[in-house]
């Protein structure tokens, strides 16, 4: 059994496999007492023991029905656990995270509702079923005993090549899904440069590629079943003559021989049908492996005590702050110290590159400097109650997100509990009320994802609402100016200008009448302060 496998069984509670297995040893039983009865009716001419044979029967489907239910119910707990925790990983490609979220845990569920118990049934069946052979005809169990490691082998030997092509095949699926998302997302720029047909193109090639890789698994998958019926065919056969040329001889009871032949095809039953399961929930285990290994990437959270600072406006300095990112040569801030005074706002300017969304990333305690201290009110900010830090922040980025919801929903991510006259006001603090009042539904009108049929600056105040709302006293903005027109951006500074009034704010701007809003202007160049203009150092 592979790590991954492995892992996945470590998913389940113990009681869940527990239940499972005293489930599988029932139908054990009830599968050699359903034998013995129907060789008491057939060697005996003897029609008593069939109402008792349809019980057997019936126990056994009720006994299958009770392992699909636990099995179904832990799959979904399972699936629903890997989905909370992997949301909660920062993820790399948006289009591929989506296709392991959906297609690829739903393939999960085979492994826990037909793999996991045929495996229990698998160990524990054949043993059942032996034990009454050995007390019919030790022989027949012997040959039987011999036999029976041989379909695991054979299975395995096959399984082997079979995981190999199911993860390749998931890979291709996984970059395709990735891809087709971007693509949807970028459709618009595609369009306006004309290179639709190009991405069609690659759309294709990519499912094609799929298409192929599925094949071939499917392929394997007809082998494995071939082989290991064969092997089992042989295998019964094997007892078959032995215990038929014995009755001919007059050596062995026609009951005993009966009851060996009836039971000896029901222990390799369950090896075959795993096999079988194996490759129905390879898919599932391929994107299972995806998984772990998104949640074992995913960086460790930001280390953060307890300590939660006072309300109001915080002093916040920065000491020889010095920020590496994994695989770059320069750093992206080296040896950065400043001082944000309370009620301070701070414009941070410089070329691309230079630093500036970094030092927002680490004074919202989501990227950890490399060496160096932030201090709020003089607490070190690894101190901090992550949590009640982030509380205090309003965030307002270049390029905000809106939720295919209503504007009353999204403004109201600022603060969940809001009421609409609270909304209302955020909405005028941020000048985005006239044209909200404007839509068809008002602040009920639900936008499409991202914002769609908005432009950008209609969304950036939108962003600037959800800030207000938080109330936060600390203030980040990335560049909120960003690719608007003169309008806009009139309106925005205005804004703007509300939202940090008596707030401790650093802004990343590069545009004067956004620059205009500052106390002072702190510039970045190759991740460090320039002299002359930077203000206050601490």
């Amino acid at each position: 059994m592979k790590g991954v496998e492995r892992r996945l069984l470590g998913c389940l509670p113990r009681r869940v496999t527990v239940v499972l297995g005293v489930l599988a040893a029932g139908q054990g039983v009830l599968l050699v007492v359903q034998a013995e009865l129907l060789v008491r009716a057939v060697a005996g001419l003897d029609a008593g023991p069939l109402p008792w044979l349809a019980g057997a029967v019936a126990g056994r489907a009720v006994l299958a029905w009770a392992v699909s239910l636990v099995a179904g119910r832990a799959a979904a707990r399972v699936k629903r656990d890997l989905r909370g925790a992997l949301l909660g990983a920062p993820a790399g490609d948006a289009g591929a995270r989506v296709t392991l979220l959906t297609r690829g845990l739903d393939g999960v569920d085979p492994f826990f509702t037909g793999y996991v118990p045929q495996l229990l049934a698998a160990c524990v069946i054949p043993v059942v079923v032996l034990v009454r052979l050995v007390a019919a005809d030790w022989a027949s169990a012997v040959v039987v005993a011999v036999t029976v490691p041989l379909v695991p082998v054979f299975g395995a030997l096959v399984g082997m090549r079979t995981a190999a092509l199911t993860g390749r095949q998931w890979g291709l699926l996984h970059r395709l899904g990735g891809h087709f998302r971007d693509v949807l997302a970028g459709l618009s720029t595609l369009r306006a440069f004309g290179r639709t047909g190009h991405q069609s193109v690659v759309v294709r090639e990519l499912a094609d590629g799929h298409r192929r890789a599925s094949v071939r698994a499917l392929r394997v998958a007809f082998l494995s079943s071939l082989v290991l019926e064969l092997v089992c065919a042989l295998s019964v056969a094997l007892v078959a003559v032995p215990v038929g040329l014995r009755l001919l001889a007059g050596e062995m009871a026609f009951s005993a021989g009966l009851l060996v032949l009836v039971l000896t095809p029901e222990v390799y039953l369950p090896l075959r049908a795993l096999g079988q399961r194996f490759h129905a929930c390879a898919e599932g285990v391929a994107a299972a492996g995806e998984v772990f290994a998104a949640l074992e990437e995913a960086p460790a959270a930001a280390p953060g005590g307890r300590v939660v600072v006072a309300g109001g406006a915080p002093e916040i300095v920065l000491r020889d702050v010095t920020v590496r990112y994994p695989g770059s040569r320069a750093p992206a801030l080296e040896g950065v110290s400043l001082r944000v005074a309370p009620g301070e706002r701070v414009a941070v300017a410089g070329p691309s590159g230079a630093g500036k969304s970094t030092l927002l990333l680490v004074l919202a305690g989501l990227v950890v400097p490399d060496s160096g201290r932030v201090l709020v009110d003089g607490v070190d900010l690894a101190e901090l109650d992550v949590a009640a830090w982030r509380a205090r922040l309003g965030w307002v980025p270049q390029r905000p997100h809106l939720f295919a919801a209503s504007v009353a929903d999204n403004i109201r991510l600022g603060d969940p509990g809001a009421g609409d006259e609270r909304v209302v006001e955020a909405a005028r603090a941020a000048a985005a009320a006239e044209f909200v009042e404007g839509l068809p539904e008002g602040f009920a009108t639900v936008l499409g994802e991202g914002g769609a049929g908005l432009s950008a600056g209609q969304r950036q105040r939108l962003a600037i609402a959800r800030a207000y709302l938080s109330g936060g006293p600390v203030m980040l903005l990335d560049e909120p100016t960003a690719r608007l027109d003169l309008h806009s951006e009139r309106v925005l500074v205005d804004a703007a200008g509300r939202l940090l009034e008596g707030r401790t704010a650093v802004l990343v701007a590069h545009r004067p009448a956004l620059l205009g809003v500052a106390d002072r202007v702190v510039r970045l160049d190759g991740g460090r302060v320039c002299g002359g203009v930077c203000g206050e150092a601490a």
